[in-house]
């Protein structure tokens, strides 16, 4: 897949300072606080893998608006910890019920259903610990302001509504607004935030917060349309969990409703509208641009 250097360096970057950071909030430091099947069934799901996009979208933002790159790896760590926990609890049996995440058996097959839900509630709690800590911001307004968003995204309103309405579309006929309104809450609400949260940590103009987040609904949308397709084309050892289990529940999808073609060209066009929106910046969002680029195009 071709893709920007300049984008897979950034990325590989926004890797290191991102498990670097999850390994201390998970580490010695975290075991001498709390039982330890907890903590090791914590740092199992946060350090088994991952793109990291979301703390990348974070770091990256904040480079956009001149914003500290450490400062912002530190936020973008705690939407990762909320980002696990979520999976972690979506693999359970009464939700997605799945045994393989990241090429891996989910923490509730690695260790137990109750430990995988305290280990959920865990790294969901131990996301806004983090993101209280000055390290993430000297100024206590900031650090609200980056709770707040955070929760929002995460919340009835967004994730958790989002979650609640797919385990309803196995029950329910939905048209395409409806899955469409599904992905935003579920997928696109915390892609949103983790972009969002980097403009919040460089103190960006409301007028720059809004562009962005714009950006990564649209990111969010090729996000989660490129997830539906390799679920339908792709091989779980490509994608490291389960495929085809949308097909096999009768859940409504876009693609299932408009098809393999249509959703190739609107991953296309999802692009394109995300370049424009970060157009105003030039060069500048060249590595944001090639990330929606990614998104559109990953094979995994």
């Amino acid at each position: 897949m071709p893709t920007d250097p300049s984008f897979e360096d950034r990325l590989a970057a926004a890797v290191r300072l991102t498990d670097a950071r999850l390994a201390v909030l998970v580490g010695p430091a975290l075991g001498a606080r709390v039982p330890g099947r907890v903590r090791d069934s914590m740092a199992y799901a946060l350090l088994g893998g991952g793109k990291r996009f979301r703390p990348f979208l974070t770091i990256e933002a904040a480079r956009l608006f001149g914003g500290d790159e450490a400062r912002a790896a530190a936020a973008g760590a705690a939407v990762e910890c909320l980002h696990t926990y979520s999976l972690v609890h979506d693999d359970l049996p009464a939700m997605d019920d799945d045994d393989l995440r990241r090429g891996r058996p989910t923490v509730h097959k690695a260790f137990d259903e109750a430990t995988a839900i305290l280990a959920g509630d865990g790294l969901l709690t131990l996301a806004f610990e983090a993101l209280a800590d000055p390290a993430v911001h000297p100024d206590a307004e900031v650090r609200i302001a980056l709770v707040q968003a955070l929760a929002r995204a995460a919340g009835a309103d967004g994730m958790v509504g989002g979650q609640a309405l797919d385990l309803a579309a196995e029950k329910e006929d939905l048209d395409a607004a409806q899955v469409e309104r599904l992905q935003a809450m579920k997928t696109g609400a915390l892609i949103v935030a983790s972009a969002e949260m980097g403009a919040i940590v460089a103190r960006a103009p409301d007028e720059d917060r809004r562009r962005i987040a714009r950006f990564a609904a649209l990111v969010g949308s090729a996000f989660q349309l490129a997830d539906d397709l390799l679920d339908v084309t792709a091989s779980a050892d490509a994608v490291g969990k389960r495929t085809g289990k949308d097909a096999e529940r009768g859940k409504a999808t876009l693609v299932a409703l408009n098809g393999e073609a249509w959703a190739r060209r609107r991953l296309a066009e999802l692009v394109e509208q995300a370049a424009d929106t970060l157009a105003p910046y030039g060069e500048r969002a060249a590595v944001l641009v090639a990330a929606a680029r990614f998104t559109a195009e990953r094979q995994a």
